[in-house]
């Protein structure tokens, strides 16, 4: 060692470290020339801030431990014992990650579940809040596929392939400086313009120009707010992108004018796959400009996706993002007020991984990374999307802010778009989850985020989505969103009591649209979040560590029911230490949230409005005052024209009002401006909050000092005491949305809406029957270890049928057909059917053996229950497919071994790709998923009379071990099937 950095490499031993950026601030690498072959940075703002060691005294706290084994960097930090961990970035499941542990690889993951460990967006960053509530930030600064491990007891463990520096942020006092520490690193978010945090209307697929000026005039009908609609693909030419389907869309700037008439703005879907057609402007410009990803044998790669055969574009290079830029910059023309980016990830159609070959080159920019193959850019390719658009918007209106959502990242990417969680499903699981989902990735540096309010796929009931609408309004952003397919769900397609409630959730949004804004300006320049954790109010408060029913927006502390048999005011909320004063707009319902402001607070609201831009600078302006123990309160209001950059330029208004109580009389004023926006001459309203929901309301004149004449004790609690009993009047009288969350499924079976969990002795299953039946979690309980955990469509358990294998279940509702539990608990089964057209029914019988708790029994058939007399009885060509997809969790230590019928013996590792086995090379009934590492074998045992062939593909992270039925026409007597089992056993 010499002055923190090695003379030479080493396998394993101390980090070497330099300070960066800033006091506090340190980089790690495992030596010296490590540090050099790291590749450049495209997660800083700027990458030569990670290369520029600055002068400190101070040493870091805690020092990471390095080993190099089989080509991976595994470092691990170890912390003291008691420390929590967050972030994560895009991720499900709690909100404390503690002993969990994710994988960064950008993944299309449709109706992904609690247990999915690879989501749309990577951010390979931990937030660990130590026990004396101090808080530490570490970024493992690499784009390839990345494991943060949280497993093991207060340690922070990173697992990749090839040289990669650690940075660390702190430890700092507060979680809060830890994040504006990191912007300080990444970037901040780009300032939003204001009508962008307004409700936004979504839905696959508003097919017409006629069908989206309905939607939005309903709105205004039944004055339920509302700012945007947006136009995913359909409004495309044969999806298309850039072209508008002449029949359904023939003039869309007279729509999109319609729609301004009204007070909305319209955001249009650009997806990256490029249809591979010659005639087409886009695609040959494209090809022109020589702008493809190539495949490994220099070719452009064509992949599929929804126009068919596709090229990419390789954002990866300037002269690609310049031409997509000025792509952009000509659909803006249209009237495109802002454009969202799907399909990112980038996904592609027909393949295993539902992604391109990690062997396609990429020719990046030098400083980027230079000429590398997927594997370095799959995780930052929706990012340098992002970017490319957002920077085409800034051509086409230089004036304007840009407003970007794209559904892939990295971190980072919060400096050009916005995201959304993902295609989640209409459950109450999603429904819950949604909240530490928008919170990780605040914490992660993605302030401007929410899920689709509703639930993307399935079919929410009236209370489910009125109660998901009730708690998403208070999200950063808003927005619902659902499948094209589903039933309608927009917020008056739940009757009235729904609607109800999706009008007064949506007005209280829009009160708060001022403090909201506030909380953006204070993120894009400083890099706080906002809306955070309920224990950001007291980071050393244990008790609040795990809550994840509530959330603060800055001191408003929103606490909100996820669950369907209790609503908000009936639960127990967990509150912060401290004065905590609960307070509405006097539209108390048992369907919304309630909120509590922080004594010391002001916050300010605004009118009841239809849309953002209903707001005049010259309304009253209204402050809502929560009192500290001192009789003391202070809060910041930023104002400017909502849109457009002149407030970099000083033209803004940021008022700083504080509130102090002297004996009686209370003075409300402004302590001190910032900016040169003129303060518009205007009422001022104080509402001095006074406990139990009951207020003092004062008037004044806006910049002049308020003084107000406190009432005598006795005199606050009669207040109190009758605010309180109109609280309870409120919510006796509100009409609450009817339970109908129980349909009847076949056989008088009840349909569940949520995971279904099996049990035995060895195992812990969950299924989604609503949704194709799919085995979603896999979880073997000696050892820990989950075989199987993502998404439904395609990394779950899951069977195909018919010549085109489409997998029945993704838009088909399965029932349940029976369950059957043993009280002892040692005997679970569960069968499910699902219609997959032309009178065929896929069923499937899950269960556990009475005698043999370590099994797993999986018998899949299809059945035809009435075909027509025409085809002599019989269906039309199907094959089954059992096709379960299981991430390794040490992918170079994995192998796949079995004996065929033949007597001969193979072994396949990752490197061999796919290959398949038929005929007297099938497996002999038994094949095995075998881990050297961990020492343990997955055993699949089926009837080699029922598989004609087996196929093993390995993905990036992942293997398929997949059974084929033969491919023929079944009859009423004559099903397919195939019956198999799992048993998890100690390797050899």
């Amino acid at each position: 060692m010499d002055g923190g950095r090695a003379t030479a490499d080493a396998t394993s031993g101390r980090m070497v470290f330099e300070p960066i950026l800033e006091e506090g601030v340190f980089r790690f690498d495992c030596s010296g020339n490590d540090r050099d072959a790291a590749f450049p940075s495209i997660s800083f703002v700027d990458p030569k801030a990670r290369e520029t060691p600055i002068m400190v005294h101070k040493v870091p706290q805690y020092i990471p431990m390095f080993q190099r084994i089989y080509g991976q960097q595994i470092v691990k930090i170890q912390l003291p014992s008691g420390s929590s961990f967050y972030g994560t970035g895009e991720v499900s499941g709690q909100l404390e990650r503690t002993g969990k542990r994710i994988f960064t690889w950008n993944t299309d993951a449709w109706g992904f579940g609690p247990g999915t460990t690879s989501l749309y967006q990577s951010h390979p960053w931990v937030l660990a809040l130590l026990p004396d509530g101090k808080a530490l930030g570490v970024l493992a600064d690499i784009t390839w596929r990345c494991e943060v491990d949280l497993r093991e007891d207060s340690m922070i463990k990173f697992v990749a392939m090839g040289v990669y520096p650690v940075i660390t942020f702190g430890p700092l006092e507060t979680p809060t400086d830890v994040l504006m520490s990191l912007s300080h690193a990444i970037g901040t978010i780009f300032m939003p313009p204001r009508w962008s945090l307004g409700y936004h209307q979504c839905r696959w697929s508003y097919d017409s120009a006629a069908k989206v000026l309905k939607v939005a005039r309903t709105f205004r009908e039944k004055h339920i707010p509302c700012d945007v609609i947006w136009m995913d693909i359909d409004y495309m030419d044969g999806f298309r992108c850039f072209t508008f389907d002449k029949e359904c869309f023939p003039d869309p700037k007279s729509m999109v004018n319609n729609l301004h008439s009204i007070g909305f703005k319209a955001i249009w879907m650009l997806d990256p796959g490029i249809k591979h057609e010659k005639g087409y402007f886009v695609y040959d410009s494209g090809s022109q400009s020589d702008v493809w990803i190539l495949k490994a044998d220099g070719k452009p790669f064509v992949g599929e996706v929804w126009p068919g055969p596709c090229a990419f574009p390789d954002f990866t290079q300037e002269k690609a993002r310049f031409w997509w830029a000025n792509l952009v910059r000509n659909f803006m023309s249209n009237g495109v007020d802002g454009i969202w980016n799907d399909m990112n990830e980038p996904a592609v159609f027909k393949s295993v991984t539902k992604t391109m070959p990690e062997s396609n080159i990429h020719r990046g920019d030098t400083e980027l990374g230079g000429r590398q193959n997927h594997t370095h850019y799959h995780n930052v390719y929706g990012m340098l999307m992002a970017r490319s658009t957002y920077e085409g918007m800034k051509m086409a209106s230089g004036t304007k802010r840009p407003f970007v959502l794209t559904r892939a990242g990295f971190i980072g990417s919060q400096r050009y778009a916005a995201t959304w969680t993902g295609d989640n499903l209409s459950n109450w699981e999603h429904l819950h989850m949604s909240i530490p989902m928008v919170l990780q990735l605040g914490l992660s540096g993605q302030p401007l985020s929410g899920p689709d309010i509703g639930g993307f796929a399935g079919n929410a009931t009236p209370k489910l989505f009125g109660r998901w609408m009730a708690v998403g309004a208070l999200f950063p952003f808003c927005r619902g969103h659902s499948e094209s397919g589903t039933i309608d769900h927009e917020p008056w397609s739940f009757g009235e009591e729904c609607e109800e409630v999706c009008r007064l959730a949506l007005m209280r949004r829009y009160r708060l649209i001022p403090h909201i804004y506030t909380l953006f300006y204070m993120a894009h320049t400083k890099g706080t979040p906002v809306a955070a954790p309920t224990f950001f109010a007291d980071p050393r408060d244990s008790r609040l560590r795990a809550v994840e029913n509530s959330f603060l927006l800055g001191p408003l502390l929103i606490c909100a029911s996820t669950v369907p048999e209790q609503c908000s005011h009936e639960l127990s909320h967990v509150l912060p230490n401290g004065i905590w004063l609960r307070f509405d707009f006097g539209d108390s319902h048992p369907d919304l949230p309630t909120f509590y402001l922080q004594g010391g607070s002001i916050i300010p609201t605004g009118p009841p409005l239809q849309h953002v831009g209903e707001a005049k600078p010259t309304d009253e302006i209204s402050l809502i005052i929560a009192l500290d123990k001192d009789g003391k309160a202070e809060g910041v209001v930023f104002e400017d024209d909502g849109d457009g950059y002149e407030y970099t330029q000083g033209n803004y208004l940021l008022t700083y009002y504080v509130a102090e109580l002297h004996s009686s009389l209370l003075k409300v004023k402004v302590s001190k401006t910032e900016g040169s926006w003129k303060r518009p001459k205007r009422a001022l309203h104080a509402q001095i909050l006074l406990g139990g929901g009951a207020v003092i309301d004062a008037r004044g004149v806006d910049g002049e000092e308020l003084q107000i004449t406190m009432p005598p004790e006795s005199e606050v609690s009669d207040l109190v005491a009758a605010s309180e009993n109109q609280y309870q009047m409120r919510l006796e009288k509100a009409k609450c949305i009817p339970d109908v969350d129980r349909l009847s499924g076949q056989k008088g079976i009840e349909l569940s809406k949520t995971p279904v969990e099996l049990k035995s002795g060895d195992w812990v299953l969950k299924v989604v029957p609503w949704i194709g039946g799919r085995i979603i979690s896999m979880t073997h309980l000696p050892s820990g270890t989950q075989w199987l955990h993502s998404r439904v469509e395609v990394d779950g358990y899951e069977e195909y049928s018919g010549a085109e294998y489409r997998s029945a279940g993704c838009s088909e509702q399965y029932k349940v057909v029976q369950r059957n539990l043993e009280q002892s608990g040692e005997e679970e089964s569960l069968c499910l059917e699902g219609d997959i057209g032309g009178g065929l029914i896929l069923q499937r019988q899950i269960s556990f053996p009475e005698d043999d708790p370590k099994v797993i029994q999986i018998d899949s058939r299809i059945i035809a229950q009435n075909v027509g007399a025409g085809s002599g009885g019989f269906s039309r060509l199907v094959c089954l497919r059992v096709h379960p997809t299981f991430t390794l969790l040490h992918p170079t230590e994995v192998l796949v071994v079995f004996n065929s019928v033949d007597g001969s013996k193979h072994e396949i590792g990752p490197e061999s790709g796919e290959q398949s086995f038929e005929g007297n090379l099938l497996p002999d009934g038994e094949w095995m998923l075998v881990d050297k590492c961990a020492g343990l074998s997955l055993v699949n045992r089926f009837d080699p009379s029922q598989v004609s062939k087996c196929m093993v593909h390995w993905g990036s992270g992942t293997a398929n071990l997949e059974l084929w039925s033969v491919e023929r026409p079944v009859s009423k007597d004559s099903p397919l099937r195939i019956c198999h089992e799992y048993e998890v056993k100690q390797s050899l």
